[in-house]
């Protein structure tokens, strides 16, 4: 809607924005494997508590308006199987898995892996069976500027694009519940980039060849219209997936979000009560129930598309933050030793990105 046929350019370029900042978390992440990872990193710099509380919350709430949009995206897929309110759906869906992340960190692991399957099988049979879109399009059309959108369209486009791309910083709020973190979170932080940007721009292609953009903007199950100009007769296994694939994101954004609020209450930065654990399940019962429903407001009160925006700001803000955190570390601890250390270069790149997307949306919003 923003992009027209520019919109893989704009695919492109967030995910420009994000691989930097990737690696940015690969060097941290490896550094400081610990819970409210962002806030840990800024305090690590900048030895500020005010800040590194700041930045946590932003976190919270770029998970909150994250998860709100992707139950808005699931009432959406729902509506092609039953009439019913989206209101109700979305509250239905964040309670549902509020209640599973209570249970375990480890039920919503296996939910999570198992739900990650049946997403990239989604987007497979799409990519699949709109194989046909391949034949029909060339590199330069692909990557061509849309002059009806120009270059304000495209940006416009690559900041909601990047709310694509967001993830591996919520992978390293779990690091103190992984095995062997300094070398598992930086390969599972590259590996998710690197699929997720693969599939993506094969989906992208398929998509905007096979339906104009501007029908795709207008759609509320927008994977099951493109699976249905393919020519395929089941299209509603694509609605199933779509809503298996909101279902996922919200688990992982309120494992994220409570997480962060047990990390920074256990540093004593905010309320004792969120560093709670329950006797029973082992997990944050307090934040994960305060998360949830700060979801649920946030569904019930702005609609997707403003969603997702905010949750790049959001994001984008925190990757700054991230880039900027890394630049002053490696300058006061230069040496190191049992992680990954990525050039100096990286981190200021990442922090320009960054600064320069927020400024030219913000900027398109206030002109």
């Amino acid at each position: 809607g923003f992009s027209g046929t520019s919109t893989t350019l704009a695919f492109l370029l967030a995910m420009s924005v994000a691989g930097v900042t990737a690696f940015s978390y690969i060097e941290l992440s490896g550094r400081y494997p610990v819970s409210a990872s962002v806030s840990v990193y800024l305090h690590k710099a900048f030895g500020k508590k005010t800040l590194s509380v700041l930045i946590g919350l932003a976190m919270v709430a770029g998970g909150i308006a994250s998860a709100a949009a992707l139950s808005q995206g699931f009432a959406g897929y729902l509506s092609t199987f039953c009439n019913i309110p989206k209101n109700v759906a979305s509250v239905g869906l964040l309670l549902a898995i509020g209640a599973l992340a209570i249970k375990g960190i480890n039920e919503s692991a296996k939910a999570a892996a198992v739900f990650t399957l049946v997403e990239i099988l989604g987007l497979v049979l799409v990519v699949w069976f709109g194989r046909v879109a391949f034949s029909s399009v060339s590199v330069a059309e692909i990557v061509s500027l849309d002059p009806a959108y120009g270059i304000s369209g495209l940006v416009a486009g690559a900041f909601l694009a990047f709310y694509a791309f967001i993830g591996f910083e919520d992978m390293a709020n779990i690091a103190e519940e992984v095995k062997n973190p300094k070398k598992t979170m930086p390969l599972a932080i590259l590996l998710s980039l690197i699929i997720s940007t693969v599939l993506y721009l094969l989906v992208v292609v398929v998509a905007t060849t096979l339906v104009p953009p501007s029908e795709l903007a207008n759609s509320s199950a927008p994977l099951t219209l493109v699976f249905e100009r393919t020519g395929v007769s089941s299209v509603l296994i694509l609605s199933l997936i779509g809503m298996v694939a909101a279902f996922n994101g919200v688990i992982v954004q309120v494992i994220m979000g409570s997480r962060i609020l047990y990390g920074l209450s256990r540093q004593g930065w905010i309320n004792p009560a969120f560093s709670k654990i329950s006797k029973r399940y082992q997990t944050p019962v307090s934040a994960t129930l305060t998360v949830t429903a700060l979801m649920i407001i946030g569904a019930l009160s702005l609609p997707l598309v403003s969603l997702a925006q905010l949750t790049s700001l959001l994001i984008l803000s925190i990757f700054a933050a991230v880039n900027l955190s890394l630049v002053a570390i490696k300058r006061r601890h230069p040496k190191h030793s049992g992680y990954i250390s990525i050039p100096t270069i990286i981190p200021y790149i990442g922090l320009i990105f960054c600064i320069g997307l927020i400024v030219y949306q913000i900027s398109t919003w206030v002109l």
